[in-house]
């Protein structure tokens, strides 16, 4: 799943945002027609991707572009086309000339999902101090933390998801692995799971939604009020 927030000061064009949306799938949305309480969300929920108007009623979107989180991805939508330049000045990664139509949004979106794998490795190979060395199979495997998904016990093995779909079983205790990791980006959330916060993209009083893929994963009773705190404080 890709978490985005759309910023627009019109209501049909947000109306068409989250429909594209919908049907592109993958994508868990949240609009806003205020400059400010958009930029808010995005300081407390720190979004994967932001689609951003220019002009918005004497409020720059290029003045606002440059206060995002460096690990947002950018996309302007615009209906003026002299913007174009400044765009990719602040480094947006496409520029969505209104009105345009459902495949050219499609498009848009693939160069973001590509944007964000490339941030991913990027930011794994930048830092080297941020990995955890797990024995699997009589080999040593080193795991980025930035690209944990999801940890699972098994017995006595713990099982690595990683969010590119692919996995590390090795024979350690979950607390053990839990120790390694770095404080405050991790949280537990049943006896059997450890998941990444900033891969949380929703949850309720039983369960967690994982990103990217939608993963589901149960909250433990034991767990419920500390996790239930935690996550509150985020939103």
């Amino acid at each position: 799943m890709i978490r985005c927030i759309a910023i627009d000061d019109e209501p049909v064009a947000l109306s068409i945002i989250r429909k594209y949306c919908e049907r592109h799938e993958g994508m868990i949305l949240e609009t806003y027609s205020s400059p400010r309480l958009g930029m808010q969300r995005i300081s407390e929920w720190k979004p994967d991707l932001v689609l951003l108007d220019i002009e918005m009623n004497g409020t720059s979107g290029i003045e606002l572009a440059r206060q995002l989180p460096p690990s947002c991805c950018l996309i302007f939508t615009t209906a003026y086309a002299h913007y174009a330049l400044d765009g990719f000045e602040v480094n947006a990664v496409d520029f969505l000339h209104k009105p345009y139509f459902y495949e050219r949004f499609d498009r848009a979106m693939q160069k973001a999902e590509q944007w964000l794998r490339m941030n991913d490795l990027l930011r794994a190979s930048e830092s080297p101090d941020r990995q955890l060395l797990l024995k699997s199979e009589y080999k040593n495997v080193t795991v980025s933390v930035d690209a944990i998904l999801y940890i699972e016990s098994m017995d006595n093995y713990v099982k690595v998801h990683l969010a590119d779909g692919t996995s590390v079983l090795s024979k350690i205790p979950l607390r053990t692995v839990e120790e390694q990791l770095p404080q405050g980006e991790f949280i537990r959330i049943h006896r059997s799971f450890v998941v990444a916060r900033r891969r949380i993209a929703g949850f309720s009083c039983s369960e967690v939604t994982l990103t990217p893929k939608g993963k589901v994963l149960p909250i433990g009773k034991k767990y419920l009020d500390e996790v239930s705190r935690q996550l509150k404080k985020n939103e």
